[in-house]
């Protein structure tokens, strides 16, 4: 037991001196920019490593909180863009402004669609049809319930 120890030790020392040296072969260009021309000795190589890495890991938070935010957006966006197109689409169109309103949004979210859809689930609505320039017959609506807090 007491001659195996040594020889444990020493496979040991040399799996961390290994890791140590891929460590420095992955990270040659972080060295050049830290400490370029000096002798590295084992303790400079893992604070560069550990320096580098934590900057990676703060790189990608900010990308992360970017695309959910950009996600958050699109997905508002959509939602508007669907209930605007909703409420128009429920009446019959009186004015020609509201007629090519409803075609510009009904474009707009063709467009979003294919863009933003991915990451959401509802079908688009179909108020395109309602977007001719002929008359539309009124939907109907069940009487409107009033809300009262009390």
């Amino acid at each position: 037991s007491q001659l195996r120890k040594p020889v444990v030790e020493k496979m040991r020392r040399d799996r961390i001196n290994s890791s140590i040296e891929q460590l420095k072969l992955l990270l040659e260009k972080e060295f050049q920019r830290h400490q370029p021309n000096s002798k590295l000795e084992k303790a400079d190589i893992l604070e560069v490593a550990v320096s580098y890495l934590k900057q990676q890991s703060q790189l990608q938070d900010q990308v992360f909180i970017h695309k959910n935010l950009e996600q958050n957006f699109n997905s508002g966006y959509l939602r508007c863009l669907k209930e605007a197109m909703h409420f128009l689409s429920y009446y019959e169109a009186k004015k020609e402004t509201q007629v090519q309103l409803l075609r510009h949004f009904c474009k707009a979210q063709i467009g979003a669609d294919a863009v933003y859809s991915p990451a959401l689930c509802s079908p688009p609505l179909s108020p395109c049809l309602f977007a001719r320039k002929q008359p539309v017959q009124k939907m109907v609506a069940p009487a409107p319930t009033i809300w009262r807090p009390w």
